[in-house]
């Protein structure tokens, strides 16, 4: 692309040219592509286990912490996603690769 700083080009021109889609939602396809893995894995793996564990001292005051899975389900909201959904891996790829445009 051979375009510095310089020029003052707009990111989403830069974007755009160069094929490449927005940074959240290559974050989001990364959180929702391990959330699908772990869901698939047996009950029995540390990691599945630690996504539904409450911690077991009380919470500071103010406003609650956002959860990891918190997050994964505000995600899923926005692309259209159930839990349900991740059993079946070819709609889960589907739906949530975002990809570059």
């Amino acid at each position: 692309l051979a375009v510095t700083r310089m020029d003052r080009i707009r990111n989403w021109f830069i974007r755009g040219t160069a094929h490449v889609g927005r940074f959240e939602d290559k974050v989001r396809e990364a959180r929702l592509r391990w959330f699908g893995h772990v869901q698939r894995s047996n009950m029995g793996y540390i990691r599945r286990r630690m996504l539904r564990m409450e911690p077991p001292e009380r919470r500071k005051r103010g406003r609650p912490r956002r959860r990891f899975v918190d997050v994964v389900r505000e995600d899923m909201q926005v692309v259209g996603l159930k839990e349900a959904d991740v059993k079946d891996r070819g709609v889960w790829r589907r739906m949530t690769r975002c990809g570059d445009p």
